[in-house]
């Protein structure tokens, strides 16, 4: 992978600002989230099987970073970049990209530490893939003449958000159910009530 992550910005925002959904702003540290999503609701925001999550989740593809699973009955639980990162795995996967090479560019976005990770835009020619985080990387790379698509994250994040704001969250210091932006929302005091 090549870039520094330095430029770009995320399409319609300003330099230094975030999107709509403030708990997953660009400057938080996936570490501390406060919302985390379980496994059936990553799965739906991401568009994968519960097969392929926990697939990947056991071979450290793309580990829940709120709560890993510590045995029957406990429930992992992700954090919004850990979803954003499922999905992008998965469009790589629609696109024929080798699961090696998968695994080589999410573990390249866990060294960076997911910084301006919706900013950046993921380029592939089905045998390697490329981070491009200026308009510049992208075009040096389509002089390349291969073959190249590319998954804008920012685009990606922005999916997400959209299929997060419709389904449920969990605080992760007390454990109550949100849903969407709403935490005040009636049905969600209700699960909590009868819990």
């Amino acid at each position: 992978m090549s870039g520094d992550g330095t430029a770009g910005g995320a399409p319609g925002l300003g330099p230094g600002e975030s999107g709509p959904y403030p708990l997953h702003s660009s400057a938080a540290d996936p570490g501390t989230e406060t919302i985390g999503y379980r496994g059936p609701t990553a799965c739906a925001a991401a568009g994968i099987t519960y097969r392929q999550l926990d697939y990947w989740a056991r071979t450290g593809l793309v580990e829940p970073s709120v709560r890993p699973a510590y045995g029957s009955g406990t429930q992992r639980l992700y954090s919004f970049r850990d979803v954003v990162v499922l999905k992008i795995v998965k469009r790589f996967l629609d696109t024929g990209v080798a699961l090696q090479n998968i695994r080589a560019a999410v573990q390249h976005l866990r060294e960076r530490g997911f910084r301006d990770l919706e900013r950046m835009t993921l380029m592939s020619d089905g045998a390697t893939v490329y981070e491009c985080s200026s308009p510049d990387e992208v075009v040096n790379l389509l002089q390349g003449g291969q073959g190249i698509f590319g998954i804008a994250v920012g685009v990606v994040w922005r999916d997400v958000e959209a299929a997060l704001s419709q389904l449920h969250g969990e605080r992760v210091d007390t454990g109550e159910t949100l849903v969407g932006h709403n935490p005040a929302d009636e049905l969600a005091r209700r699960r909590n009530r009868a819990v």
